[in-house]
């Protein structure tokens, strides 16, 4: 193949993909200005509280969806960039976003390390593991006295950052720039070559490997990725909180709604993981605002044994059955 024939399948794979780019940015501003309209701060904090689980959901789906490796590690990752952020503030005095930077770089190390140890692992051994994961790092942030240990940490907000109405705005704002790059990415991964190499693994790996799809290496990439944006997924949470202490970075509601969101939308699809959040995330913060937020695991407990009953391939797989 030529080098200008090769450029022009470049050329034509990004026009192929500009129109989802320009219907994301439309749906993200048409969001940012509707909340905006509304004017109540409230609703850029639940927002917010969407937004984290599109990107958190989306990064899972990198390798529980399109590999068919469950991780139970979600809240580990997560919370390694929540606490990468406040490292790189106490430390070298970073705001938000080069902390976000910083938690990619880490958390993807730590998913690449972490695939090293365990991706020649199969089934439930290699979620076993992943589990094993988040219990350490959160023994080690528990005992780490210059993250806060168990007492946790505090981060300052300023009560607004111009030209932002005001710091909901802000933080609201960063997470739909983290949503859109992330779906965006998720969606790219599915299209391409290493996608299709991870539906090859998730189908049949051992056939895979005989008709020389490079497993491995494929699982490392990602891993890697995944972890790199979860750890985005994380990485605002101190500056949304204002406080973060290890039981809620940690906690289970992460883990279990990292794996529920994706399955109940349609796990291996760019857009199951989007419908699943939305849909689950909006419910939890209804029912924390009206009733109690100890009911959000149990929600999302009864919704996923009605999926998982009626439509094990998520409402995208029920919807295109018929």
């Amino acid at each position: 193949m030529s080098a200008t024939t090769l450029t022009d399948l470049r050329g034509a794979d990004r026009i192929r993909h500009l129109p989802f780019w320009l219907g994301a940015v439309g749906v993200a501003l048409a969001v940012f200005l509707a909340l905006r309209l509304i004017g109540n701060e409230y609703g850029y904090y639940a927002g917010y509280f969407v937004l984290q689980y599109v990107v958190l959901a989306s990064a899972w789906n990198i390798l529980g969806g399109y590999a068919g490796y469950v991780n139970f590690g979600a809240a580990g990752f997560l919370a390694a960039g929540a606490y990468t952020a406040i490292v790189v503030r106490k430390a070298f005095g970073f705001d938000l976003i080069p902390g976000i930077f910083c938690a990619a770089v880490v958390t993807g190390l730590l998913g690449l390390g972490t695939g090293y140890l365990t991706l020649r692992l199969r089934g439930v051994y290699f979620s076993i593991a992943t589990l094993c994961l988040a219990v350490v790092l959160q023994t080690l942030v528990v005992n780490w006295d210059y993250v806060g240990g168990s007492r946790g940490a505090y981060v300052i907000r300023p009560m607004t950052i111009p030209p932002f109405a005001s710091y909901g705005e802000y933080i609201f704002l960063v997470m739909l720039v983290l949503a859109v790059i992330t779906v965006g990415i998720a969606r790219t991964v599915e299209v391409s070559r290493l996608g299709r190499g991870l539906q090859a693994i998730r189908d049949n790996e051992r056939a895979a490997e005989a008709v020389g799809v490079p497993t491995l290496r494929l699982k490392l990439m990602a891993t890697a990725l995944c972890g790199a944006l979860m750890g985005v997924a994380g990485a605002p949470l101190p500056y949304y909180s204002g406080y973060l202490n290890p039981d809620a970075a940690f906690s289970l509601a992460f883990a279990v709604n990292a794996i529920a969101m994706p399955l109940i939308g349609g796990a291996g699809t760019w857009a199951g993981p989007v419908i699943g959040a939305v849909l689950l995330a909006s419910l939890q913060q209804a029912a924390t605002v009206t009733i109690s937020s100890a009911l959000n695991l149990w929600i999302v407990g009864w919704i996923l044994v009605i999926f998982v009953t009626i439509a094990p391939r998520g409402i995208l797989g029920w919807f295109g059955k018929r």
